[in-house]
């Protein structure tokens, strides 16, 4: 394979910014997009523009500075994006994805060199940023089989150990969790409990974690959490149930909202506080958004309950019947429970073909999920795995699925999907602790959301999932920038 860089020469004091044409590994590197911020100081000042966009080689390219000018009303002709700092909303916990046995798999069959690339790619300030981490408590559909902490059969939990993801698992987490640092956001999720502790005594196809068993359960999540803290890896929270509403042929386990509820209540949120875990983050649903209102009136409303809730998960899964994003339920939710979190919790784009690693809508869909997550109310995002096999795996019940990031083993070689830079465009250049600012459009072409972080500076997300290029005005107040945005692109506009 040959590799061409297409070197970026930033205009004020910038560092080149290396973009591969064939799908390596890009230097991302942003040293100097911090500014002073004050309400009347855009006029005269430069906004730093980062760009994506489909059939050209531009991959998170810095595209130079633009200058703020006096703004004038706009004419209902032109395209506005208006964007006012007074107005703060949610606080940004941050971004990433999972890291899963699958993704631990992969990476262990690369070479030190590639595996460097990879961590650097997702995890460094060169490369996307991402901050949080999710994983699995014991097996998902991700991975090689089925397995648990324990004996089949051990309700004392006596035999619970971690062994399993010391091999490959917690080693890459913690290289991971070296780059990110104090920013890291680690949380846990489980598919299913041990066969024994079900109605159906199987870990696939649903079943129902059975009433005797609450309590066990409610431990057995507490030496997960106290095992990965052992090994330095400090855990801010878990998910109660991967999709508690979807009977899967993989790891799968129903809870209606009072049996959530109940075992919340009773069960995991008392064992935390008597363990000392009661800083620990709890998070309900981690399902789609179609009925995440039922889910979160029924645990929110009940008071005993709420208590130990931080907020709740959710996925992108409900257009799976050809339906829209129901983006209006997490609005619902933001505004009836404004002390609740809302989380994106997994995404991914399933039907793997090795054939459309390039396919752009794929990156769209997550371009389009995070903006408007993140204008509902949404305070992180969270990706699937974070790596794959060039068949879409390993996964031990063939459901192969697209990852950012995907590795050729037979060649030892990574391969960069548009994915990986839409998602960058927000991962990069946001960071924790930002408030998201009001941000509207005046046309349904486009689709934006800012936040403004602790230093000051703004970030502006920009995207065109049209087939034209699109000129349009970025207005604060008494200034606006005169941009354009190319066909199937995404943007960053730094200030």
């Amino acid at each position: 394979m040959k590799f061409q860089h297409l070197y970026i020469i930033f205009f004020v004091m910038l560092c080149c910014s290396c973009v591969d044409q064939d799908n390596q590994s890009p230097d991302l590197a942003v040293n100097d997009t911090k500014t002073d911020y004050r309400p009347d100081s855009f006029l005269g000042k430069q906004a730093k523009v980062f760009v994506t966009a489909e059939n050209t080689d531009l991959k998170m390219a810095a595209q130079g500075e633009v200058e703020f000018v006096s703004s004038r009303q706009p004419l209902e002709t032109e395209v506005a994006i208006i964007v006012n700092p007074e107005k703060k909303f949610q606080e940004y916990l941050g971004m990433g994805g999972a890291i899963t046995d699958a993704s631990a798999e992969v990476f262990s069959q690369l070479s030190k060199d590639k595996k460097e690339e990879l961590l650097q790619a997702y995890f460094s300030d060169e490369g996307i940023g991402y901050n949080i981490i999710r994983t699995s408590i014991h097996s998902s559909d991700f991975g090689l089989g089925s397995y648990t902490y324990i004996d089949e059969g051990d309700a004392s939990l006596s035999s619970f150990s971690i062994d399993k993801d010391r091999e490959k698992r917690i080693p890459m987490i913690k290289r991971a969790q070296d780059l990110i640092g104090q920013e890291l956001v680690f949380y846990a999720s489980p598919w299913s409990p041990p066969a024994f502790m079900k109605s159906n005594n199987h870990m696939l196809q649903g079943g129902k974690l059975l009433p005797e068993y609450y309590q066990t359960w409610a431990d057995y999540f507490v030496k997960f959490v106290k095992s990965y803290e052992a090994e330095g890896i400090p855990v801010w929270g878990v998910t109660i149930q991967n999709e508690p509403m979807a009977t899967q042929r993989w790891e799968s386990c129903i809870y209606t909202a009072e049996e959530e509820l109940n075992f919340l209540k009773n069960n995991l949120g008392p064992t935390f506080e008597r363990q000392g875990l009661g800083d620990k983050n709890i998070v309900v649903w981690d399902h789609n958004r179609d009925l995440i209102s039922h889910r979160a009136h029924t645990i929110f409303e009940d008071p005993a309950a709420s208590k130990y809730a931080w907020g709740i998960g959710f996925h992108w899964y409900e257009t799976w019947t050809g339906g829209e994003p129901k983006y209006d339920n997490l609005k619902n939710i933001n505004a009836a429970f404004p002390d609740k979190k809302l989380l994106f919790t997994e995404g991914c784009q399933e039907k793997f073909d090795p054939a459309h690693y390039e396919r752009w809508s794929n990156a769209e869909r997550y371009g389009n999920s995070i903006i408007n997550d993140f204008n509902s109310g949404t305070v992180g995002w969270t990706d699937w795995n974070i790596l794959l096999n060039e068949n879409g795996g390993p996964n031990h019940v063939q459901n192969f699925c697209f990852a950012p990031i995907h590795a050729d083993t037979r060649n030892n070689e990574l391969i960069y999907t548009p994915t990986y830079y839409y998602l960058g465009h927000f991962s990069k250049f946001i960071q924790p602790g930002a408030h998201r600012i009001s941000t509207t459009t005046s046309r349904s072409t486009l689709e934006s959301t800012s936040f403004q972080n602790e230093d000051g500076s703004i970030t502006s997300v920009v995207m065109n999932r049209t087939d034209n290029p699109i000129q349009y005005k970025l207005m604060l107040a008494d200034a606006e920038l005169q941009l354009e945005i190319p066909p199937h692109a995404i943007q960053s506009i730094i200030y």
